[in-house]
């Protein structure tokens, strides 16, 4: 029996991967996250399947569920929105499967900010402008950040920027970027909601950042970016294509 921890992709079904779909389609119990997960993909599950919606459980009811299907033998496909990398609870769940000698496997899916990136239309990586991408979030009242992740430091390079579960403290963002490394016409975008058929996206300056969220109305489910490769201009082409680069295997 193993636990098959399935990166379920931003929100549509057709972002899943091919292993994460027959997965899916094989496992005898299913837990998924709550609301955040389409029911078209819930839909790929056997039609016997135990289907088990985790947005009312705690952990220690969810590692019970896991552990139950253990011991009937059954394989499991425990869904998490995006990719498993990321702001998806993996490490306390794996952690206490390791204290259980449960097998698990971890599945990569689509994360948000790359489908994100997709639908504004950016690289967010451009010669000569940004070669760095750092994925952060902000402080709650539950969760802190650590020390050094604050979003003035992370601000001070001027990279792009790509903060999730942050929609909601707009107001207290956009100070803290000025504070940093970036610049009131800096460019930025806010995706909410990818790929879901109510997706929404604004572009703005970082000026504008905190109203323009506000009047769309975006609270939750949304990836903001911030960063001078999402209006970039007249950069230098890459070498990797250039007429004078040599050409061969690439290693």
């Amino acid at each position: 029996m193993t636990v098959y921890f399935i990166g379920a992709g931003p929100g549509a079904a057709d972002l899943i991967t091919v292993r994460g779909q027959r997965l899916l389609q094989s496992c005898q119990v299913c837990l998924y996250a709550g609301s955040i997960m389409p029911e078209d993909l819930l839909a790929l599950c056997p039609p016997d399947a135990r289907v088990v919606d985790t947005g009312p459980l705690n952990l220690e009811q969810i590692i019970a569920e896991l552990a139950d299907a253990h011991a009937k033998g059954f394989d499991v496909a425990r869904l998490h929105s995006g990719d498993p990398s990321i702001y998806s609870a993996v490490a306390e769940q794996s952690r206490r499967l390791d204290e259980l000698g449960i097998d698990y496997q971890i599945v990569p899916g689509v994360p948000a900010f790359a489908a994100a990136a997709a639908a504004l239309g950016r690289e967010l990586t451009v010669p000569g402008i940004a070669q760095t991408v750092t994925l952060s979030r902000v402080a709650t009242l539950s969760t802190a950040m650590p020390d050094g992740e604050d979003l003035v430091t992370l601000s001070k390079p001027g990279a792009t920027l790509v903060l999730h579960l942050a929609a909601a403290q707009i107001d207290n963002i956009v100070p803290q970027l000025l504070q940093g490394g970036y610049r009131p016409e800096t460019p930025c975008a806010v995706v909410a909601y990818v790929s879901w058929p109510g997706e929404q996206v604004l572009t703005c300056a970082l000026a504008e950042l905190a109203e323009q969220t506000k009047v769309a109305g975006i609270t939750k489910t949304a990836v903001i970016f911030v960063g001078e490769a999402l209006g970039a201009q007249g950069f230098t082409d890459s070498y990797l294509y250039s007429s004078g680069r040599r050409r061969g295997a690439r290693h």
